[in-house]
């Protein structure tokens, strides 16, 4: 008898299995197709963000589920705007971001590359506009008080990345692959090939 309860439990499971593994097939086609359209993937991301902001400005509520979500933010963006390797915490004999004008040129690379910061930055606003639908997240807080909170943090902390930025002289911005142009030509050798 318990091995028939066994098996029918198992057999029940496997369609919710084969489900959910489809689902992430699927899942994973559509979040590979939308990684080279950057642009579309961010409006998206802003969509979703608005409704959130809208939700929680309606309701005038869930203000400590928006402050975790800001500062989950926060903590985004130093990942995205800093190093893979920073030069202050690790001295090592690989390539370093160049710090004279004599050092040769390193290409910036990232601490979390921009499509994991995407989905992250994402995935953080789907699950707190799900939290907004349990009235166990709304607790009674001074929104005010958070803010300020959250404002001093900021400033404080993009003051000390915008100053080891300009100490290590690297921009973590870039507007895609750099090409080979070729040399310039000076201004007096204008002319066209002929065909």
């Amino acid at each position: 008898m318990e091995g028939t309860g066994g098996s029918s439990a198992s057999a029940a499971a496997q369609p919710v299995n084969q489900y959910w593994q489809e689902f992430s097939k699927l899942f994973q086609y559509y979040l590979d197709k939308s990684t080279p359209h950057s642009t579309y993937r961010w409006i998206g991301t802003f969509a979703i963000a608005s409704i959130y902001l809208l939700r929680v400005f309606y309701i005038q509520g869930f203000y400590i589920v928006s402050y975790g979500l800001g500062i989950y933010m926060l903590n985004l963006l130093i990942g995205f705007l800093s190093p893979l390797v920073d030069p202050e915490m690790e001295p090592s004999d690989g390539p370093l971001l160049p710090t004279k004008g004599s050092d040769e040129f390193k290409p910036f690379i990232r601490r979390l590359p921009e499509f994991k910061f995407w989905y992250s930055f994402t995935k953080a606003f789907c699950i707190a506009f799900l939290m907004t639908f349990f009235s166990v997240f709304d607790v009674p807080v001074f929104w005010p008080i958070l803010l300020c909170y959250w404002v001093v943090l900021f400033v404080l902390t993009m003051r000390r990345q915008i100053a080891h930025m300009i100490k290590y002289r690297y921009i973590p911005f870039s507007l895609g692959k750099q090409k080979y142009g070729g040399k310039k030509s000076s201004g007096s050798s204008s002319g066209s090939r002929a065909d």
